[in-house]
């Protein structure tokens, strides 16, 4: 690796005028200082263009992509990873905050690294509430903000489909070539990160430091607040986005073990599908159990 990689931060803004500017000068503020600092809004209501071109107006050689439609996030991620040029790429979500050693650290996991062909360094997160007040952090931590549970890492590829390893998508720093291999996100999709772990981590290997590395921010509006809702339009959407990718887990999987681990993440989802009233999910989930059921039972291995 090289001595002062560049680092690709693209940061995602969608009506979140109130915290973009934190965000972005905790960019900029980074003690690794090879960044190319890239930002696209998705079309935002509030205030959120203006915002960035006043914050721009002092930093004028960063670009700024505006989407003239919302195309949801995958597509606005993917439309400004065409034109960046960074060894790393780092997916800010415009509320949240990097500490100012983020980078550095990230960086250095990968330097201290002993696994192969690895594809991603994660950490830790401080979750935040809306006025910035400390709430928990992410993993649960001891009083040196050390991880009290120990995290798996290398090959999780199993842990991922069965839930048994949970991972911090905000803190992550991917290599370019993870994002070329895979495409980028799948765009068919309403959320972008479980896909796009469980993909990589069939391929690539990865590595958790127990570092504090970002702030993520935590308020109503948020994507995952919308996962239990009941009734609720958007609700359906995402979950039928995790759905798909379960589908696709079922053509990634190559044992019975393996299969044996998408059981349990089916089992999940279908407590959601239920809690949520979406039967027709619901019974799409239990059709494709057993097509996995019957996997397990003609695979040799």
């Amino acid at each position: 690796m090289q001595n002062n990689p560049l680092v690709t931060v693209i940061c995602l803004c969608y009506n979140q005028g109130p915290y973009i500017v934190e965000a972005l000068n905790s960019v900029i503020n980074q003690t690794h200082k090879n960044i190319e600092l890239i930002i696209a809004d998705d079309f935002s209501t509030d205030n959120s263009v203006q915002v960035i071109e006043n914050w721009l107006k002092e930093n004028p050689a960063i670009p700024f992509i505006k989407n003239t439609e919302n195309l949801g996030n995958t597509k606005t991620f993917n439309n400004a990873f065409k034109i960046s040029k960074g060894a790393f790429l780092i997916d800010l979500a415009a509320d949240d905050v990097l500490v100012p050693d983020c980078i550095s650290k990230q960086l250095q996991g990968f330097k201290n690294s002993s696994f192969k062909n690895l594809g991603f360094i994660y950490g830790n997160a401080a979750l935040i509430s809306e006025d910035s007040s400390f709430l928990k952090d992410y993993f649960k931590t001891d009083s040196n903000r050390k991880r009290i549970n120990l995290q798996a890492n290398g090959d999780i590829y199993i842990g991922l489909l069965s839930g048994e390893n949970t991972l911090c998508s905000v803190s992550a720093l991917v290599k370019r070539e993870v994002f070329m291999q895979l495409n980028g996100y799948d765009e068919n999709l309403a959320y972008e990160d479980y896909d796009f772990w469980i993909r990589a981590s069939r391929i690539y290997n990865l590595e958790y430091i127990d570092e504090i590395l970002i702030k993520k921010r935590v308020l109503e509006s948020s994507l995952y607040s919308l996962f239990l809702k009941k009734n609720n339009k958007r609700t359906r959407k995402f979950n039928y986005s995790t759905y798909i990718i379960v589908e696709k887990i079922f053509l990634l999987n190559r044992n019975k073990a393996e299969f044996k681990a998408m059981l349990k993440k089916i089992h999940y989802e279908m407590t959601v599908a239920f809690d949520t009233r979406d039967f027709g999910l619901l019974f799409k989930y239990a059709i494709l159990e057993l097509k996995v059921r019957l996997k397990i039972k003609t695979t040799n291995h």
